[in-house]
């Protein structure tokens, strides 16, 4: 009589390997959380707030104490404000403890009182925007100086506070109503994809290039490939300003060289006039990534199989023909990889056409539009608006990638 064995994977056994693979899992899990869901559901959140910089900090009363005036004229006043110009704040209330020998010598206002050396008004409710000033003139027995140091030192404590705009519960279309409404947003939509697709294919064509240039053996060939390197490796901070002054159209050698060789009359200010601002960056943006295609390119060209070039050489293939029809469908796989990782990678490029242009000149990508927006402008709801958008194209972007192209090239 044969015993029957419980099916794979739901022993006892296997479940104590489960637990333990999610236990070791947890830590890893539980950084990516920490470190990209988190600030990406951030991000979401306040994409759906009507939300500016100064609502980083949740409404507040803020209190300004100074001494004015001189002799009889001398008097106290408290300048009492809501931090927040569109929320309200509740329960607003102002405490302070007059210097020895202070008296004031008017009846107090209504909402304040005085006990002994203490002084306390309650506010209730102000609005977004609300100031509340007090004048309250003083006698006292003590020397102007003596007087102001003892105000100064006297620091008045304010309570009261309302909701935050960032964690209350209402969600609001509006940063995505005004980034749709204008036809700024698709002017700035054209240029990222401009600058993304024509620099993400001129970087895969010039490292292909550059990989067949490279792919045979000589001397100094190890000396070439670094050479190749160098605009990926150098700081990028050191290679934008060496473009920048290299076209300077007042000071750059390329204008003076074009105007020695008469190609034009005049400077042109490569970074400066539409549309050359935008080819310019885009070609900066070829030649500083080409070296990561050329890297993936010729390794997987050296793994090729010599024997079918062999071949084709005996069949008398040109060296076209070796390429188009024995090479090429050999990078399929690589080059589909490369123009996923640079197509993201470019959509979300900032650095480069800040540090040449600023985003001036028609090249203001989206993520240069996030920064002005957040940081620029302080509306920092409508820099995450923009950055959201930016996630759904490159997620449309992957969802077609790997529906139909990788498909076709079997990854």
């Amino acid at each position: 009589m044969s015993t029957a064995l419980p099916p794979t994977g739901t022993g006892a056994l296997a479940k104590r390997e489960a637990r333990l693979a999610w236990g070791l899992l947890a830590p890893t899990l539980i950084s990516v959380a920490l470190v990209v869901v988190l600030p990406l559901f951030a991000v979401i959140w306040i994409s759906f707030k009507p939300f500016a910089l100064q609502d980083l900090r949740p409404p507040a009363p803020i209190v300004r104490e100074s001494l004015r005036g001189s002799g009889e004229d001398m008097r106290i006043e408290y300048r009492v404000r809501n931090s927040s110009q569109e929320e309200s704040i509740q329960g607003v209330t102002l405490a302070d403890t007059l210097p020895d020998g202070v008296q004031f010598r008017e009846t107090l206002p209504e909402a304040c009182s005085l006990e002994g050396r203490d002084f306390f008004c309650d506010f209730g409710e102000m609005e977004g925007g609300e100031r509340e000033r007090l004048r309250l003139p003083i006698t006292s027995d003590m020397g102007e100086d003596a007087l102001e140091a003892a105000v100064e030192d006297s620091e008045p404590e304010v309570t009261g506070g309302g909701k935050s705009t960032l964690t209350s519960p209402e969600l609001s279309l509006e940063n995505y109503k005004r980034l749709f409404d204008g036809g700024e947003f698709w002017s700035v939509f054209g240029v990222t994809m401009f600058y993304t697709v024509f620099g993400t294919i001129g970087a895969l064509l010039m490292g292909l290039f550059a990989a067949l240039l490279l792919n045979k053996s000589f001397k100094g060939q190890g000396f070439i490939r670094g050479l190749y390197l160098f605009p990926y490796v150098a700081p990028v901070i050191a290679v934008a300003f060496t473009w920048v002054t290299l076209f300077d159209p007042f000071s750059g050698s390329a204008n003076a060289l074009l105007i020695q060789m008469g190609v034009t009359q005049s400077a042109i200010n490569f970074f400066g006039d539409r549309p050359l601002a935008l080819v310019m960056v885009t070609v900066f943006e070829i030649w500083r990534y080409f070296p990561l295609s050329f890297l993936f390119i010729l390794a997987r060209m050296q793994s090729i199989d010599t024997s079918m070039y062999e071949a084709a050489d005996m069949d008398g293939a040109s060296p076209f023909q070796k390429f188009w029809l024995l090479s090429l469908p050999q990078l399929l796989g690589i080059l589909s990889v490369l123009f996923l990782l640079r197509f993201i990678w470019t959509f979300n490029k900032f650095d480069d056409i800040f540090l040449l242009t600023g985003g001036n000149a028609g090249t203001r990508t989206l993520t240069v539009n996030v920064y002005e927006q957040a940081f620029a402008i302080s509306n920092i709801g409508a820099g995450a608006a923009v950055a959201v958008v930016i996630l759904l194209c490159l997620l449309c972007f992957s969802f077609v990638f790997f529906k139909y192209i990788s498909r076709e090239e079997g990854l």
